[in-house]
């Protein structure tokens, strides 16, 4: 008696193993781009935040405390902004003369790519004698 087996994969089988590979690795290729660019937008907006830290530190230190508005750009792509402006505190039955200091409201403002931007504020205290001199 004789059999007539065949060893192997048939055509239809061969096709449907491949479909199944081209749509696995066309998922994994989009899950690893996108994984890229998130990678990307989050080192962009680490290097926003410390230029604005910075920024925010040399205020009153490297630079006079003063009300008024500068602007630059760091690294070719960030372009900020550092406004100084008094702040007023409006709490009842608050003598501002009693206190020898001045308050200063600082907001750093980092844009890049013309959509992307951060903000940070702080409030930072002048000695009134050292804003008079």
């Amino acid at each position: 008696m004789k059999t007539n087996k065949q060893a192997g994969f048939s055509l239809l089988e061969i096709l449907i193993a491949f479909s199944i590979l081209a749509l696995s690795l066309s998922i994994l290729l989009k899950i690893f781009s996108t994984g890229a660019n998130t990678a990307v937008v989050a080192e962009e907006y680490t290097a926003a935040v410390q230029i604005a830290e910075s920024l925010m530190a040399a205020t009153g230190v490297e630079t006079v405390l003063k009300t008024g508005v500068s602007s630059g750009v760091e690294n070719k792509k960030y372009h900020w902004q550092v406004s100084v402006i008094p702040f007023n505190l409006n709490i009842e039955n608050f003598d501002a003369q009693l206190i020898p200091a001045t308050l200063f409201k600082i907001k750093v403002i980092i844009v890049w790519d013309n959509d992307k931007q951060i903000q940070l504020t702080t409030l930072k205290l002048i000695n009134k004698e050292h804003e008079e001199s």
